[in-house]
């Protein structure tokens, strides 16, 4: 006799779980991928946690049902497609760089059919279909997912994508790595394109608009009461934070609305030390650095039509990003990229992103920042307003560490090997471990591998300066160990002059 079972296999291979978005109160515990009996202990004592205190004790934003957008949930085709190439690929090697097949083109922003044309070669991010990098050999289209010839159906052939994601399963540099270095360089040295479109975009508004601000943020963001409030969020989080926050004005009573715009609307990054003579063809605005300085935005013309440019990086250069309502997408591109024609402009992906602002030191969500970490374990303390007397969520929280001292802090290391990490390498110590990285990538302009890790002291002790600056480190990447260097503050940089517009 045979024994039939019931398995159930979720869109990632990850378990549910978490309070639902739909419903307060209603918690989820399910779809553990044939991995139950593994995962049951530990992720029902957090999931008991969650209840009762509305936050596990651990990091369990991987398994947190809200990583997944509220369209893609709703949608049954993403749901059979997603879970069937889950369990299709149950015991396949999970390489850096892969990406799925199945349920693509699920939401695709202004630039997409342009970028294809171009050669982009896309990510899934949330559903967005994002770049990743751009093909010099022609355009390679995401195709409809063939359920990998099962089911009756007809096995893609001729599949540009799906080749180039397979040259990509290896644990050295891809093949194209020197692709991404030229999307990087010419970022740092002349002026590049990026399509961040899939950021959510949200206003927060009404009458406790600055309250509700106020206590969700750590930073002072000084509005007066009854504003409204312009929130561009990672597109990989944004459901996460749409629901924290939601969650936040209703506990608080806070008299707000919460409105989503990211389908409404685009947006392209012009980052590079050139950034500013291609912009100032194209935006009705000066752009000096008296008119329009660092870390403000303005809604201006371009092109003959509104936008709202912000003065902004995320890869560490002078640039400024365009946010655009969605069916002027495509004019201020072209505008954008007829005026860096002499300029030699690109268009890059996020692959380059990535690069670029780890170079710089910049942090990402569930890399370098989880729900475990503080800000001033992450480095982060300019960002909270400890000086003012305003409470913020949290706050109590930070000024104890910050009177204990740091247990654990984020330290940037360099190899001067090439050689690629792609993080969760071991951190060495003076021969002992004291963690692992949580990122790590190939910084092109400093020409070196770069990680980000958080340390500990082995003794229990605070995590000085003094400590980082007196240890030799080292790093192991599949039983080999390389020498590091550790650096407080980013090799690349450091001054912040190039975000400024200041290169010397």
């Amino acid at each position: 006799q045979s024994l039939l079972r019931s398995q159930s296999f979720t869109a990632d291979h990850k378990p549910l779980m978490g309070e639902a978005p739909e419903v307060r109160g209603f918690f989820l515990g399910c779809g553990f991928n044939s991995a139950g009996m593994m995962l049951g202990g530990g992720c029902g004592r957090e999931l008991a946690h969650w209840i009762i205190y509305g936050r596990p004790e651990r990091d369990m934003y991987g398994y947190d049902i809200r990583r997944f957008h509220h369209s893609l949930t709703d949608n049954n085709r993403w749901i059979r497609e997603r879970s069937h190439e889950s369990y299709a690929k149950n015991y396949s090697v999970v390489f850096p760089f892969d990406e799925p097949l199945a349920s693509r083109n699920m939401r695709k922003d202004p630039f997409h059919q342009i970028l294809t044309e171009q050669g982009c070669v896309f990510q899934e991010r949330h559903g967005w279909e994002r770049p990743g990098w751009f093909n010099k050999d022609g355009a390679a289209p995401v195709k409809e997912y063939d359920f990998y010839g099962a089911y009756g159906k007809r096995k893609n052939t001729s599949y540009k994508y799906s080749e180039l994601l397979a040259k990509e399963y290896t644990f050295d540099f891809p093949p194209h790595h020197n692709v991404i270095k030229s999307e990087c360089l010419s970022c740092r040295h002349g002026v590049a394109v990026f399509d961040m479109s899939y950021f959510g975009k949200f206003y927060l508004t009404g009458p406790d608009a600055k309250k509700a601000a106020d206590w969700l943020f750590t930073a002072d963001v000084n509005k007066k009461p009854g504003d409204a409030y312009y929130l561009a969020i990672g597109g990989g989080v944004a459901e996460h934070n749409w629901n924290h926050i939601q969650t936040v004005l209703q506990d608080q009573g806070f008299r707000c609305q919460l409105t989503d715009l990211s389908e409404d609307m685009g947006m392209i990054s012009v980052q590079g030390p050139k950034s500013r003579d291609v912009l100032q063809e194209v935006l009705d605005t000066d752009l000096s650095n008296e008119a329009f300085p660092f870390s403000t935005h303005k809604v201006v013309t371009a092109a003959g039509h509104q936008v709202r440019a912000m003065r902004l990086s995320f890869v560490g250069e002078l640039g400024w990003e365009l946010h655009i309502p969605k069916n002027s997408c495509i004019p201020v591109y072209q505008a954008v990229m007829a005026a860096g024609a002499k300029h030699d402009i690109i268009n890059s992906g996020y692959r380059a992103i990535d690069s670029l602002s780890i170079e710089k030191g910049y942090r990402h969500w569930h890399a370098d920042l989880r729900p475990d970490d503080t800000p001033l374990e992450a480095g982060l303390a300019f960002t909270c307003k400890l000086k003012s007397s305003i409470p913020f969520q949290g706050r109590d929280r930070l000024e104890k560490q910050k009177e204990e001292g740091l247990r654990r802090r984020i330290v940037c290391f360099t190899v001067n090997e090439t050689v690629p990490m792609f993080g969760l390498e071991a951190i060495f110590r003076n021969g002992v471990p004291v963690g692992h990285l949580r990122r790590s990538d190939f910084g092109f302009y400093i020409n070196k591998t770069l990680g980000y890790g958080y340390i500990r002291n082995p003794d229990g002790g605070v995590v000085s300066a003094e400590f980082i600056k007196s240890g030799e480190f080292t790093l192991e990447r599949m039983g080999v160990t390389y020498k590091a260097e550790a650096h407080l503050k980013s090799p690349f940089d450091p001054e912040n002059k190039r975000v400024r517009g200041i290169y010397d």
